[in-house]
């Protein structure tokens, strides 16, 4: 078979067989994910499906209407701002908990397939690697004479996960079976196929709630065409041992070649393709396992090498978009421990940690494969995984999707698009319902049915189950795709109908000022909370910075869309929210000099908060800018001197994101070390919120809150190109934040607003070589770009590209990028 790696790829490696979940190495195709331990005589796969979720379809809509039973609504809501206004923070808690439903619903495991090989229980384990250019992971085994290779795979175009094992100068025999952690309903084996039936609870209580009992509900097999919670994996196995059915298992003897190749079909798959238009519409039992196994079958039938040539054809497209190295060189396979220990190489650290954070989004998000990476991105093997593993929209889902636009990985946020298209109509009729609201609404949480409530049960924390905020921050993200490519169709689309629904809440959600203005009303700081005059910790208030933040965002975005579009009649008419941006109340400076967090001067319950919501102006939004508005740029950074640097991984990620945004190239260097330094501690130990135990890495590079916590990973990609192309406010910035320790840079294929794509070289501390590329946008424009003191404008044709050396002159020769 002809080798699939390349020469610039890189490869991450481990000598050992993985112990832990931690330890193993994650694969996955948006839909199936799968932790790979290896192991000699016994190989787990533990593996996800990203429809896999408790729940059913009616649940949003049936906890919405309890909530309104309970006499959560309009009226109660002014009865909530009265007690505000009147300082009796005690009565405003207790009535704003009752607009809280229960909770969104958990991401669960799905199935676990083992690969027991007797023969080799005294073999030589010759390690392991995962390629970050092409997805793909390998082990390698000596039995003496006999050498074993395991090659795996979630394949994107065949939709399947693969498993391919070569036998060279012998044969070996395995047993392969598979089970789940979920309630096993139904199994079928035969000599060329096993396959798994699992029940799925429709409800699933939160780990951090532990009075739920019992955790999850289960509902005996429904009948007629109500929802059926059911999900099945399918193996097919091609072989050229002998092989047959033994009980629960297959075994296959004496081969030199095994190719085994698992499809799924479930029914919250089924759900959500079809409130996406997709699909045929429900499926029974048997048809779930047909779908899936023919589908495995059909997969099977190509060639392990086709197959794998298939994949890391379409895989490259993404992975090898973009990269970045900073250092003089990168060996193409970096053993993992190295990277964990003190004297750690920061420029190979930092380029492998860019691309792992790509290559996790690739892996758990791609067009049309099911909902949007999670809390844990693809993959879970926990029944109550820390926060349910759901979608939390107060910082994480966001930051998920950070480096999408600007590291070659736009398709991967097409799923977070469809999210917000499942939940949009249940947000709608909560934003009517409890707030007499039009457009809609999302509060912290969401899941894969959509829910639109605020989660709590009737006891969660207001500062963080009232947030109105959550929809209005995923409807950035539709104005930053646009931002970035430029498509008309999208923005008219898609992004256009989701900004004027967040617009229209804020319209109607938004009250009068005690100074004639506007105030997003109530409105909290998530999760913070401050000290009321009577010394005791509250959330509650007006016009928060985040809110006033969002506010703004978006309803600049809406006009800006309409303007683009040339609308005859929008719908908010534009002078209406012109006029609500211009009543909305200032950023404030606190009397001590740092970027105000409540509306007033009052003291932080935590001044030390993970959170770091006021500074959402700064990033991802741009309110704030060194440039532009130089005084609340001092203030964030004094705001988050006040912070402080330890936390969790997402966390440093978006304290060092707004470091580099501020130019202050020394202090995102640091936190952004401090975050890949190796968690102490136990993994499996939750730290306290308090910010007295940090997070870090995990022996797969995992990110950590602890507990583990993808969206660090996925962050981190964005924090490292903002420390070196920024492109906001009608200019690219080149290395507006590179610190002086990283001497030798390699950028490529780094995409900015305006349709443009840069790569740089960075040598012995000097730029020496920039390329501009346009592949959309207005090519009549000049094109602002700046390194420092220097500053040229530019014209740049569409699909063409420009090149410029280290002073930023036009030059005919570009340097290499690789």
């Amino acid at each position: 078979m002809q080798d699939y790696a390349h020469d610039h790829d890189i490869v991450l490696s481990w000598p050992q067989p993985a112990q832990a979940w931690t330890e193993a190495m994650p694969i996955g195709n948006g839909r199936l994910g799968a932790m790979i331990f290896g192991g000699l005589d016994r190989c787990r796969v533990q593996v996800n499906d990203s429809t896999v979720w408790s729940g059913h379809p009616a649940q949003p809509a049936e906890h919405l209407k309890q909530v309104v039973d309970g006499g959560a609504g309009p009226h109660r809501l002014e009865a909530v701002r009265q007690a505000i206004d009147a300082g009796n923070y005690p009565a405003a808690d207790e009535l704003i908990k009752t607009f809280q439903g229960p909770y969104s619903q958990e991401y669960l495991p799905f199935a676990d397939l083992h690969i027991t090989s007797p023969d080799l229980g005294r073999a030589q384990y010759l390690g392991r690697t995962l390629n970050l250019s092409c997805g793909v992971a390998e082990e390698l085994i000596q039995a003496g004479p006999v050498t074993v290779r395991r090659r795996m795979w979630a394949s994107w175009p065949a939709g399947a996960l693969i498993i391919e094992i070569d036998v060279t100068g012998g044969t070996v025999s395995s047993q392969v079976s598979l089970d789940s952690p979920l309630p096993v309903t139904d199994r079928h084996s035969s000599a060329a196929h096993l396959g798994i039936g699992v029940d799925l609870p429709v409800d699933g209580a939160p780990l951090h709630e532990p009075g739920v009992t019992p955790a999850w509900t289960y509902l005996s097999v429904p009948s007629g065409d109500s929802y059926d919670p059911y999900a099945t994996a399918q193996l097919a196995i091609r072989t050229d041992g002998e092989a047959g059915a033994a009980g629960d298992c297959v075994d296959i003897r004496g081969y030199r070649q095994l190719l085994l190749v698992l499809a799924s079909s479930t029914s919250p798959g089924v759900e959500w393709n079809s409130r996406l238009g997709r699909g045929t519409g429900r499926l029974d039992r048997e048809a779930h396992r047909r779908v899936a196994l023919e589908h495995a079958q059909a997969v099977a039938q190509s060639p392990a090498g086709e197959l794998l040539a298939g994949h890391t054809v379409q895989s490259r497209r993404q992975l090898d978009a973009s990269s970045i190295r900073i250092g003089r060189s990168a060996p193409s396979v970096v053993p993992v421990a190295e990277l964990l220990t003190p004297d750690r190489d920061e420029g190979l650290l930092l380029s492998t940690v860019f691309q792992f954070g790509r290559y996790l989004l690739a892996s758990a998000s791609q067009p049309e494969a099911g909902p949007p990476a999670n809390l844990q991105g693809l993959w879970n093997d926990q029944l109550r995984p820390p926060w349910s593993s759901s979608y939390t929209n107060d910082i994480n889902i966001e930051m998920n999707y950070w480096a999408a636009e600007t590291t070659g990985l736009s398709a991967c946020q097409d799923l977070l698009f469809d999210l917000v298209d499942v939940a949009r109509p249940n947000g709608t009729e909560v934003a009517r319902q409890l707030y007499g609201a039009d457009g809609w609404v999302l509060h912290s949480n969401t899941d894969l049915w959509g829910w639109a409530l605020p989660a709590g049960m009737g006891h969660g924390d207001p500062g963080w189950a009232a947030f109105t905020g959550g929809g209005a921050w995923l409807a950035t993200h539709f104005w930053e795709r646009f931002a970035h490519t430029q498509d008309l169709a999208f923005l008219s689309e898609r992004a256009l109908p989701v900004l004027a629904g967040a617009v229209k809440f804020y319209l109607s959600f938004a009250v009068r000022g005690r100074d004639g203005g506007l105030d997003v009303f109530p409105s909290m700081s998530p999760e913070n909370k401050f000290i009321a005059v009577d010394g005791t910790r509250q959330s509650l208030g007006r016009s928060t910075a985040i809110d006033l933040a969002l506010m703004t965002s978006v309803c600049q975005s809406y006009l800006e869309a309409v303007a683009i579009l040339g609308e005859p009649e929008p719908d908010p008419p534009v002078s209406q929210v012109a006029d609500a941006v211009r009543r909305l109340p200032p950023f404030q400076i606190s009397p001590e000099g740092w970027l105000q967090e409540w509306d007033r001067p009052v003291p932080e319950a935590d001044p030390q908060h993970r959170h770091i919501s006021p500074l959402i102006a700064v990033y991802p939004l741009g309110l704030i800018d060194p440039e532009t508005t130089p005084a609340l740029a001092e203030a964030a950074a004094k705001l988050l001197d006040r912070r402080g640097d330890g936390a969790m991984g997402w966390s440093w990620v978006w304290k060092a994101v707004c470091r580099a945004r501020l130019g202050q190239a020394e202090d995102a260097r640091r936190l952004l070390l401090q975050a890949m330094l190796p968690l102490a501690g136990d993994s499996e130990v939750s730290a306290p919120l308090d910010g007295s135990r940090w997070g870090g890495l995990l022996p797969n590079l995992f990110s950590s809150h602890p507990p583990f916590q993808m969206d660090g990973n996925f962050g981190f990609p964005a924090a490292i190109v903002e420390m070196l192309v920024q492109g906001h406010h009608d200019k690219i910035r080149l290395l507006p934040a590179r610190p002086d320790a990283w001497a030798e840079i390699k950028v490529r294929g780094i995409h900015v607003r305006g349709g443009l794509c840069v790569d740089l070289t960075v040598q012995s501390g000097s730029l020496t070589h920039v390329t501009v590329r346009r592949d959309a946008g207005r090519d009549d424009i000049p094109v602002a770009l700046s390194c420092g003191s220097r500053e040229v404008k530019v014209r740049v044709p569409l699909g063409a590209e420009v090149y410029l050396d280290g002073d930023l002159a036009l030059t005919a020769k570009a340097g290499t990028a690789r």
